[in-house]
This record gives C-alpha cells, sequence and structure tokens, in this order.
C-alpha cells in the first residue's frame, strides 16, 4: 500500500481492512475495471479511496500541482457527494490533495471558480457536473479514474442519459469502477458498455443478514404510530437516531411533534435547500441533535458517527429500500437497531418485506411507561459518573446536601430530576391483532341436534328452491326457519331436516293430508335419507319442454300455400288531407307577387320614408304595403285607433299564454314567445340584430 494512504489510515485509527477494502486493493487488480458489490456500511468509500491510488498519485505517493483533475467520483445525492469529499480529503490529505465539488443546490460560481484554480480530485451528483461539461468550466481530458458510487441508486433516480454522456466524454484510456450494493440487469448492460475487461468483486453475503444490525417490528395500534416512537426514542436513548418517512409531509409532521416532546430534531427532506440540510447533518455530527426525521433522500451513503437507532416510522416500499435505511447504522463494525412500526393494517407488507430482504426480525411490542422508566434506572446506575473523581467544590455541596437532607431523600431527588429533563412516555393502546385474510379461521358451524327428515315431492325438475321451499313449510308446519336444518334439493323430491322437538306440533299443524302449498305433498322418513352430493348443471329452459314433445314440424306442403303479399298503398295519413300550398302554383290561392329589388323603408302610416336597395326592374312600381292599403297594426300608437282594437301583447292587455298578465303595473312587459311585435319587420324596413357584412337592411333580400 501507497505509504501516503497507509498513514492516514494508521492516524485515523484503521487497524484492519473490511472485506470489500482487502479484496479492491488487490495488486492482481491494480489497473484494471473493476464491478464491486458490497454491504452497506462496509466502507466501500475508503474502499475506491485506496483502488484509485496507484493510478493517479505519482510514485513517491504524492499529487503534483493541482490543474485539471484526474479523478471523478460520481455520486448520487448531495449528501453522499459531500461525505465523499470529506472521507476522501483526510485519505489524502498527506498526498496534497486539492478537493473539489460539483453538486446541485450550491453555487454554481463558486465552483467554477474552484475548477478554474485547479483540483486533482473532483466529487459531483450527476446533473450539476453534466450542466459544467457543457458549459466548458470541467476539463474532463486528463481524468485518469472514474468512479460510480451507488451506481444502482443513479440508475433509479433516472441519471442513465447524465452518466451516459459523461462516460462517452471522459478519455477511452481512463480506469471506471463502478460501486453498488446491488447489481441489477441495467447496471451490468451499463459496465459492460463503458468498462474494458472489467473484474467483479463481490463481498456481500446472501445467506446471512448484517451481523451487526438487529431487527425488530414493533407492532402498536393504527392511532399509536406516534407515541411507539416517542417510547422508542426514550427506550434505547441512541446518541443518534435516525426516523425515516414516505413523504415531506410526514417529515415536518413528525419533527414538530418530536420538537414539541423536547426532542432536540432536525429535518431532511428534498424540499430543503443544500445549506439546510449541511445544517442538519452538521447539527447530528455535533451532538446539537440527536434525532433526524428524513425521507429516503438519506438512506443512502449517510455516515454518522453515533447512528445506534433507525426507526421506520413508514414501511419503506420496497426490501432494497429497507436494506439502505437499516444500513445507516451498524457501520464500521458497531451495533445498531433497525426497528419497524407496524399497524395491523401494514402487518402483511412488513413480514413481505422482511421475507423478500431475507431478514430475521425479532416481533414484539413497543416498550412502555414503565419498560423505559427502568431503563432510566439501568441507565443512571451504570452511568460512569460514579467511577470519576469530584472536585472540592462538588464534594463540598455534597456534605451541605447530606447535613440538610437524607441520602435516601438526595438519591430520589437526584432520580426525579434526571427523569424530568426527559420526554415523559406515552401510554399505548392494547394492540388487537388483526387475522390474516389469507389466513382466515374457518367458522365452525354448531351441530343441529337430533332430527326427523321428510320428503317433499318436488325437485330440481320441477324447479325447486330453497328461497321458496322454506317459507312454505314453516307456514304450513307453524315453525320457524331455525327449526330447518339441511334442505337437500334432488332431481325429483327435495329433503327437509326438522329439528325433533319441533317435529310433533309440525305433524299437528300441518294435518294428515300432509299437503303444502301448490299441491305440494310432505311425507315422513325413517331415517336420514340417501343424498346425492354430486349435482350436474341446471338444465336448459328450453331442455323443460323438448321440441321431440311437441311432434316433428310438418312440411311446407302440408301447412298449405303461402299469403300473397300484400302490395297496395299503405292507407293515407292525416298530413296527406292538408293540401299543399307551393308559390307560383295554378293552384295557389293567393299568389305571391315577385318580390323587389329595391327596399322601402315606411312609417307607421305608411309612408315611404327612405329608399335603399339595388334599382328595380323596369314596370314595377314600388312597395305599398299590404294588399287592402291598410297600415300595418303591430306597431300601433300610443292610444289605439277606433278601428283597431288594441295590441295584447302590450302592457295592460294579456299574454297569449293561458291568459296571464305581460307584466307588472308600471313595470317591464314580460316577455312572450307568441309576441312577435318585437321581432316582425314589415317588407322594406331594418330588421334589428342582424349586422355585419351583407346582414341587415342595407344588404340585398334574402332569396330563398
Amino acid at each position: 500500500m501507497i505509504t501516503t494512504l497507509a498513514d492516514a489510515l494508521a492516524k485515523q485509527g484503521y487497524d484492519t481492512l473490511t472485506p470489500v477494502q482487502e479484496a479492491v486493493t488487490n495488486p492482481d487488480l491494480e489497473g484494471r475495471d473493476l464491478l464491486v458489490s458490497a454491504q452497506t456500511g462496509s466502507g466501500k468509500t475508503v474502499g475506491f479511496g485506496l483502488a484509485i491510488g496507484p493510478t493517479i498519485l505519482a510514485e513517491d505517493g504524492t499529487f503534483g500541482p493541482a490543474t485539471t483533475p484526474l479523478a471523478l467520483i460520481i455520486a448520487p445525492t448531495r449528501e453522499l457527494a459531500l461525505q465523499v469529499k470529506r472521507e476522501l480529503s483526510w485519505l489524502y490529505a498527506g498526498a496534497g490533495v486539492v478537493m473539489a465539488s460539483t453538486v446541485g443546490g450550491m453555487d454554481m460560481r463558486d465552483e467554477r471558480r474552484a475548477l478554474d484554480r485547479g483540483a486533482h480530485i473532483v466529487v459531483a451528483t450527476p446533473g450539476r457536473l453534466k450542466d459544467h461539461i457543457l458549459r466548458g468550466s470541467l476539463d474532463l481530458s486528463a481524468i485518469r479514474a472514474i468512479v460510480l458510487d451507488e451506481a444502482d441508486e443513479m440508475l433509479d433516480l433516472g441519471f442513465r442519459e447524465d452518466l451516459e454522456f459523461i462516460l462517452g466524454e471522459a478519455p477511452a484510456d481512463r480506469r471506471t469502477l463502478m460501486f453498488s450494493a446491488t447489481v441489477p440487469p441495467m447496471i451490468a448492460k451499463l459496465a459492460k458498455s463503458y468498462q474494458n475487461d472489467s473484474y467483479r468483486v463481490t463481498t456481500v453475503t446472501k445467506e446471512s443478514q448484517h451481523a451487526d444490525i438487529t431487527y425488530r417490528a414493533l407492532q402498536v395500534a393504527n392511532h399509536d404510530v406516534d407515541n411507539a416512537i416517542i417510547n422508542a426514542l426514550r427506550f434505547y436513548d441512541a446518541p443518534n437516531a435516525i426516523v425515516f418517512a414516505n413523504t415531506r409531509a410526514m417529515v415536518t409532521r413528525l419533527t414538530t411533534r418530536l420538537a414539541n416532546r423536547g426532542f432536540a430534531t432536525v429535518a431532511l427532506s428534498g424540499e430543503l435547500s443544500q445549506q439546510e440540510r449541511s445544517h442538519a447533518l452538521q447539527a447530528m455530527r455535533d451532538g446539537r441533535a440527536r434525532v433526524c426525521v428524513a425521507t429516503d433522500v438519506a438512506a443512502r451513503g449517510i455516515d454518522l458517527p453515533n447512528l445506534e437507532l433507525v426507526i421506520h416510522a413508514e414501511l419503506p416500499t420496497n426490501a432494497e429500500i429497507l436494506l439502505h435505511r437499516s444500513g445507516r447504522t451498524g457501520r464500521a463494525g458497531r451495533k445498531g437497531i433497525s426497528a419497524m412500526i407496524v399497524p395491523p393494517k401494514m402487518k402483511r407488507r412488513a413480514q413481505n418485506l422482511l421475507k423478500w430482504g431475507k431478514l430475521d426480525a425479532e416481533w414484539a411490542f413497543p416498550p412502555n411507561a414503565d419498560d423505559i422508566l427502568k431503563a432510566d434506572e439501568d441507565r443512571l446506575m451504570n452511568d460512569p459518573v460514579w467511577t470519576e473523581d469530584f472536585t472540592d467544590i462538588e464534594t463540598a455541596f455534597a456534605t451541605r446536601l447530606l447535613e440538610q437532607h437524607d441520602a435516601k431523600q438526595i438519591a430520589a431527588a437526584y432520580l426525579r430530576l434526571y427523569q424530568n429533563r426527559q420526554s415523559a412516555p406515552e401510554h399505548l393502546s392494547e394492540v388487537v391483532d388483526m387475522p390474516d385474510r389469507h389466513e382466515k379461521p374457518k367458522r365452525e358451524k354448531a351441530a343441529f341436534g337430533p332430527s326427523k327428515w321428510f320428503s317433499v315431492d318436488v325437485g330440481r325438475e320441477g324447479k325447486a328452491e330453497a328461497r321458496w321451499l322454506l317459507p312454505m313449510i314453516c307456514k304450513a308446519g307453524g315453525i320457524t326457519k331455525n327449526e330447518i336444518g339441511a334442505i337437500r334439493i334432488q332431481p325429483n323430491e327435495t329433503f327437509v331436516e326438522i329439528s325433533e322437538p319441533a317435529v310433533a306440533g309440525f305433524l299437528r299443524t300441518i294435518g294428515s293430508d300432509m299437503s303444502l302449498e301448490n299441491q305440494a305433498t310432505l311425507k315422513a322418513l325413517d331415517g336420514a335419507p340417501q343424498i346425492s352430493e354430486r349435482r350436474g348443471p341446471r338444465p336448459d329452459k328450453r331442455e323443460y319442454n323438448p321440441r321431440e314433445d311437441r311432434g316433428p314440424r310438418p312440411p311446407r306442403e302440408d301447412r298449405g300455400p303461402r299469403k300473397p303479399r300484400d302490395t297496395s298503398p299503405p292507407p293515407p295519413s292525416r298530413q296527406d288531407d292538408i293540401p299543399a300550398i307551393i308559390p307560383g302554383a295554378a293552384d295557389d290561392p293567393k299568389p305571391r307577387k315577385p318580390r323587389h329589388a329595391k327596399a322601402e323603408k315606411r312609417d307607421h302610416d305608411g309612408a315611404v320614408t327612405s329608399k335603399r336597395g339595388f334599382d328595380k326592374p323596369k314596370g314595377d312600381k314600388p312597395y305599398k304595403g299590404k294588399s287592402d292599403g291598410k297600415p300595418y297594426k303591430g306597431k300601433s300608437d300610443d292610444k289605439p285607433r277606433s278601428d283597431d282594437k288594441p295590441f295584447k301583447g302590450k302592457p295592460g292587455g294579456k299574454s297569449f299564454s293561458k291568459g296571464k298578465p305581460a307584466g307588472k303595473p308600471g313595470g317591464k312587459p314580460r316577455a312572450s314567445a307568441s309576441d312577435t311585435s318585437k321581432r316582425f319587420t314589415p317588407p322594406g324596413g331594418k330588421p334589428s340584430g342582424r349586422k355585419g357584412p351583407n346582414k341587415g337592411g342595407n344588404a340585398a333580400p334574402r332569396r330563398k
């Protein structure tokens, strides 16, 4: 191993390498492309940092001046990219590395200035990296190694086209290392396209789950999910814990709830800016926050130093996400707990997730208040403070306490003060386990008891059905359906089971003739009948009256000749009695006059007020109004003429519909469908409501 890298590992406290780190640093694989699959939390970041060392470092294990980048690390999320940058910074610190990052959510101008100054290793997310390449701010001509971290996650997030563009822009002789927890077909296809003679490294053990993670499924009532999360946080009292939710709204609600209960809580979701997300993770690392409520954006690659508890407030959508969520704990040899909150409606889903992930979980109930208080006492008794040395000031204060109070009273007061600094435990309801819909217990029918069988002389051939046989027998025998057991319908008879205590009253009520409705007859049997369990399909309705019973159909000649078809015309309808009046016909009683080409406008008295239109033909006289010479009465004056009747559509008269008044006195008259005074336009007048080209009084008369 290169000296500068070995010194960095020793300074960081690495005694031995993990299996994946040993595999990728094998001297036989130096310079080759690698496709690595390893469990989450197995040290892949340090692993590919060691793997690319011989490719990008000089012989003395150091870097030269920082100009164009030598290595490119691509990660799916911003948090993972910044974490990789921190890990490689201490690993290559002795080699004089200059790091740069290009991730979404950060100022692109700052990133461009950092790239212009020069860098040895660039850590980036796919989208922002592609932008820099297109803008010309990143030169890939000197790239010697490209690492795709969490390659399967990048493909799931839709970065396939971006990755293909980036790999296509890089030099063809570079090394390409792909690290992923799983290797689906898409990853294998990508590796085949952009790697040269790659070597497959697999350290995932499919036979057993992560040995450092304990899985627990906590069954709770549907309304106690939040209370179970609070009790789990209080009971385990982990230095750092992550609570995973599926939606941003759930993250916001849980963050508010836990903060109100006294937990130092931060949120981590996609709706936050990159600065807010970075501050949240830094608060977890510094100890200012102990609980992080996050979506699956934190399920990949996030490494918190003292993360001992992962709580799944909402179950993930598949087993792979469950493994990545749980992999935030139990890292680098540390122990961790992955607790799933399982309400009754989610029990089947939790079982499937564990089955698909090949995980064994302890099924239990969340800790209650007594369990939490007892855990507080145990933590207090085992606290290292009892073995530490105390200062003179602390000893003097303890002496004053003993002078004023009893030792037992001081200990009880100290316990109360300790518990008051913590959130009070929640009371949980009893869990009512819902039966599995795939394993519903069969209901056992109660025994009917001693009975007697009867026979009814109607069966399936007589269209017998239990829905009308049951009420008929109950009505005839004066019993209820509770006294009737089985009804077995056979082809020609039906067997009925009647309770033995009710038989005497049944026979007395039904009479000696044993007759029922519809001329059916009842007969008592000596014992249980021989009932055939085989039942064929119900015969078709046509089978009750087959064609053979009606005899063969007679031939055509025996049925006589066909009746001749009636070719007489149909009888005339009422419309045929009404003579059609065609304008211009000889039999027209009132032949129409030819339409004039020139229109005239007249006043109410019939006088011509204007002439417009086309020139009239020679020999025609101006239009004089109606044939009788009387003026039009539709638009009458304020006072009716002596020889005219008042127009009924005006106010004061009656409308033509149902004899009702046309409107209120003094008000606007109500519109009537029969009132055409406002719509009728006399010949030569100017019609209203028709405007525009070739419309209105200025246009030629419309011909029909």
